[in-house]
């Protein structure tokens, strides 16, 4: 169990990857768009990658207050989400979230990283604190509930 916390970009850049290679069942998150967390580095898509390939359930949930980066800058997770649309979801949230400025990585329901501004890398990293994230669990379950406008790579029509 441990609590580290983060203050620097480097750090933050840091725990993310940390957090994806412990990752074995399930990855959420909440963010503005995705820009800062750079999942399109090969590394961090190998993550994600091998966490998908070996999964039978809902793994990869992200829910982002603006879709478009996602859309037009990450063509390699949008074909992750599209090969894994099984297990993986990416979804922009409603308006009415647009007043929420934290964000969070939350990892097998037992590690995450809370940033608590989204233009500051001030953040908690959490290990093995399970009590600590319950929390943010049910915020995000809560964030994911409002719905929104599912992000595909498709095309919807004739």
């Amino acid at each position: 169990m441990a609590r580290e916390l983060i203050t620097s970009w480097m750090d933050y850049q840091t725990a993310i990857d940390r957090l994806l290679a412990i990752a074995s069942q399930k990855i959420w998150i909440y963010d503005e768009d995705l820009v800062t967390l750079k999942l399109d580095d090969a590394p961090r898509l190998a993550h994600l990658k091998r966490l998908l390939s070996a999964a039978h359930s809902d793994v990869l949930r992200i829910a982002l207050r603006n879709g478009s980066p996602l859309r037009q800058q990450h063509p390699l997770l949008q074909n992750l989400l599209t090969t894994y649309g099984h297990v993986a979801a990416a979804q922009e949230t409603p308006a009415q979230l647009a007043h929420l400025r934290d964000s969070m990585i939350i990892v097998d329901d037992k590690y995450g990283l809370i940033r608590f501004e989204r233009d500051m890398a001030r953040s908690k990293l959490l290990i093995d604190e399970a009590d600590e994230l319950r929390p943010y669990l049910l915020k995000f379950r809560e964030i994911w509930a409002e719905g929104g406008e599912r992000i595909t790579s498709s095309t919807v029509g004739l």
